[in-house]
């Protein structure tokens, strides 16, 4: 009974050896992601990976494991996409991309010129010291005016 126990639970350790990841798992359209995968005792040779996310490729032997990279098209919709591994043993796998698009304002808001931002306007400049002159002047004058009419 012990031996029959072994034979059954030997298949699926195999099975839990097959996987594929995608990194990060979520990413912005127009963006790469990497992926690695894993067929058991399979990791010698490539293995196919096919998403709606960004087609077809094959993942080659990287240091034990099947490895590869992608670029999302940036054109791609924003959702979940199954990633489907399958292994030339015939072992499958899936993961879920999620995809991601953050639209860019065309323009900032219309809150002023902007022109003031690095003080090199000669003519705010001129204006400013202008004004500071006027009021420095103006109170001396009224400084003066008090002195003489008390």
């Amino acid at each position: 009974m012990t031996g029959a126990l072994c034979v059954l639970t030997a298949g699926p350790a195999l099975a839990a050896d097959t996987f594929v990841e995608v990194n990060p798992s979520t990413a912005q359209a127009g963006s790469r992601v990497n992926l690695r995968a894993s067929c058991g005792d399979n990791n010698n040779r490539q293995a196919d990976v096919q998403s709606e996310a960004f087609g077809r490729m094959m993942l080659r032997p990287d240091n034990g494991f099947l490895t590869g990279s992608v670029t999302i098209p940036g054109s791609k919709a924003a959702g979940d996409y199954p990633v489907n591994l399958t292994c030339q043993n015939n072992n499958t796998a899936s993961t879920t991309l999620t995809v991601v698009t953050m639209s860019q304002p065309a323009k900032g808001p219309a809150t002023g010129g902007g022109g003031t931002a690095d003080g090199s306007n000669p003519l705010l400049l001129a204006g400013g010291i202008t004004a500071t002159a006027l009021v420095v002047a103006f109170g001396a004058y009224r400084a003066q005016r008090r002195r003489t009419d008390g």
